[in-house]
């Protein structure tokens, strides 16, 4: 049975989370009005509602602690990132995310934490995020809001879709570049 305070954290989180996808919809959308190439603004607002729906499983779900997950879409196909405790959460994550209305696969690259992270550890891990997420907003040839960064530790998971293989390259010689950066994962997949 869920406490007064759960309700109100979960009711929160949703409320952030469809926020945050209903301004997602806006981002594919450019100036000229049209949808990013080879997609629909019906395609991109889908995209948002299932990443929507899915970000909300996840939070809905106390076994698998979805506040380490990053979640994308793109045509129905939902990418997963970020660090899990276990393989149990991880397959939890995993099969929880294609129950959802819409999904048509989930590539799955969720990395399995290693020792337990401080508190110190935590926030030096949000500074190296933010020093990376600025550098790849401040380089014109990369489309940095269609890539998430989750650090842990020292290392850098970077995921999304990016429109080329150059683009690829490029996020990851910038997130190497970042101080105290020891390790970058690359997860960012090609549009289709």
């Amino acid at each position: 049975m869920k406490t007064h305070f759960q309700n109100l954290v979960l009711g929160t989180a949703l409320v952030g989370v469809l926020a945050i996808g209903v301004v997602g919809c806006d981002k594919a959308v450019e100036s000229t009005g049209a949808a990013a190439p080879g997609t629909t603004v019906g395609t991109e607002i889908d995209d948002s509602v299932i990443t929507s729906n899915v970000k909300a499983v996840l939070l809905g779900d106390p076994d698998i602690k979805s506040f380490d997950f990053k979640v994308e879409t793109r045509k129905g196909e939902v990418l997963l990132s970020g660090f899990v405790d276990n393989q149990a959460q991880l397959d939890r994550a995993t099969a929880a995310s294609r129950a959802v209305e819409g999904v048509k696969a989930v590539q799955n690259n969720v990395i399995l934490k290693g020792a337990p992270t401080s508190v110190g550890k935590k926030v030096d891990a949000g500074i190296i995020t933010s020093k990376v997420k600025a550098a790849l907003l401040g380089d014109p040839g990369v489309k940095s809001f269609d890539i998430a960064v989750v650090t842990r530790n020292d290392e850098v998971l970077l995921s999304g879709f990016v429109d080329n293989q150059i683009q690829m390259e490029r996020a990851v010689a910038i997130a190497r570049g970042v101080e105290g950066v020891r390790l970058v994962s690359n997860e960012m997949s090609i549009k289709k």
